[in-house]
């Protein structure tokens, strides 16, 4: 039996004027292969130093609570610490749920995942491919094949976005529609979404983003009814996922996280609330499928041991093991030689609304992970994961943008799969003969 001593760092970040630690790392870890001290020391750490304002994490082991720590503040300017029940925006970590929702109507027989979508959703039929030239001179052709239901679930049927890198006649189209305006309806999306053309033929690009709308206005075309009841009916209120919505409850708004802008200097600057939560205020036309979502560390955590369990938690199944199966397999095709910057978050494929991890890390550089695993993560730095293999599940809470400006990410991943309490939390393998890097 090994017992576990709080490293100093967090002992310091309960201490000083602006800091928190609410941690389960007095647990015993010899029962199991996450080491809360490790963890401690690395989230403690990053709000120590001055690097995160706060951050709240929560890990399952077999079926057991393995880890939670919060630390800091979710308010800087109202000096409320980070708490187990602090709502978060957890922006694109909405899209798995979306995913999830729209598979609860596949398993029904409701459409095959190689169906045309103009089949369901006719403003689809006849859409184009741009092929070139600006203004009256842009061409636009047929595509080599329609755009297809698995297409939008893998991010590949050659639709529009708002990325920077996009500098073209059609990217110009696909902004004029203002894609994320609030007062649009998921019906009026998809129809300003149909009338431009495609970026490039179904299948052969991976482009982010839009897709999960659509998924979301195919839920209410397939079921009749609007998205966020369908959400809430086969996936939310079954799982007991009572804090996650995107309207927040007068009860939860003082719980809620601000959100930061970390600057070039590392000093944070808070965005206004009237505009960092202008979505979760007011009760909007859209519900996208794709982000818009605030929830709880214990909220989310319920989706994604359902997810690992698969697809059934506390004796309620919300989906078939296979389906979940289906969910976390690879379903990129080697067309597919554009992946824009999926690459970036390792030697990944894409699934159905995740990543999946189909090897190990190349080298110490990338974070820690087992092959078969899959993952999403949000705009303002919220992670989580389903790790099969070592039968855990993490989830990682963060409110700043932009994204990936610290490697927190990678030093969270690293600490839960490192076996070692007494090595540097950053970046370095672990050392000591007890020491293991677990996703290997």
């Amino acid at each position: 039996m090994k017992t576990l001593v709080l490293p100093a760092v967090t002992l310091l970040v309960a201490a000083c004027g602006g800091g928190h630690a609410e941690s389960t790392g007095a647990a015993d870890a010899d029962n199991g292969l996450v080491d809360p001290a490790r963890i401690d020391e690395v989230l403690g750490g990053y709000v120590a130093r001055g690097d995160l304002i706060g951050v709240s994490a929560l890990v399952y082991e077999d079926g057991r609570e393995a880890y939670f720590g919060a630390f800091g503040q979710a308010d800087r300017e109202g000096k409320r610490p980070m708490r187990r029940d602090t709502l978060v925006q957890i922006f694109s970590m909405t899209k798995p749920i979306t995913g999830v929702t729209l598979m609860t109507l596949y398993e029904q027989g409701l459409f095959d995942l190689d169906d045309p979508l103009s089949k369901y959703l006719s403003e689809f039929e006849g859409v184009k491919v741009y092929d070139g030239g600006e203004g009256d001179e842009a061409r636009l052709r047929a595509p080599s094949r329609p755009p297809t239901i698995r297409d939008i679930l893998r991010h590949t049927a050659g639709f529009g976005s708002d990325d920077s890198r996009y500098t073209n006649w059609a990217a110009e189209r696909f902004r004029a529609i203002d894609p994320g305006n609030r007062d649009n309806t998921l019906e009026e999306l998809t129809k300003k979404l149909a009338g431009l053309p495609l970026f490039y033929d179904p299948g052969t690009h991976w482009i982010y983003g839009i897709s999960v709308d659509v998924q979301a206005r195919l839920v209410e075309v397939l079921s009749g009814k609007p998205f966020e009841t369908m959400m809430r009916e086969r996936v939310l209120d079954p799982l007991g996922m009572t804090e996650t919505q995107y309207v927040l409850r007068p009860d939860q708004r003082q719980r809620v996280s601000a959100l930061y802008t970390r600057n070039p200097d590392g000093n944070f600057t808070r965005q206004p609330d009237d505009e960092a939560l202008a979505f979760n205020r007011q009760d909007w036309p859209l519900k996208p499928g794709s982000s818009g979502l605030t929830s709880t560390l214990d909220d989310y955590m319920r989706f994604a041991r359902m997810l690992g369990n698969g697809g059934e938690l506390d004796g309620v199944r919300i989906l078939k093991p296979e389906t979940v199966r289906l969910m976390a397999t690879d379903a990129m095709p080697a067309t597919v030689v554009d992946r824009s910057w999926l690459p970036n978050k390792g030697r990944v494929g894409f699934g159905i609304d995740f990543a999946v991890r189909i090897a190990p890390p190349a080298s110490q550089a990338e974070a820690s992970g087992a092959v078969g695993e899959f993952f999403w993560d949000g705009a303002a730095n919220t992670l989580f994961w389903v790790d099969p293999k070592n039968h855990l599940t993490a989830v990682l809470f963060l409110f700043y943008r932009p994204f990936g400006k610290l490697e927190i990410q990678k030093d969270f991943r690293d600490a839960v799969y490192y076996r070692d309490p007494l090595a540097s939390a950053l970046n370095k393998p672990p050392a000591g003969p007890g020491a293991r890097r677990l996703s290997d």
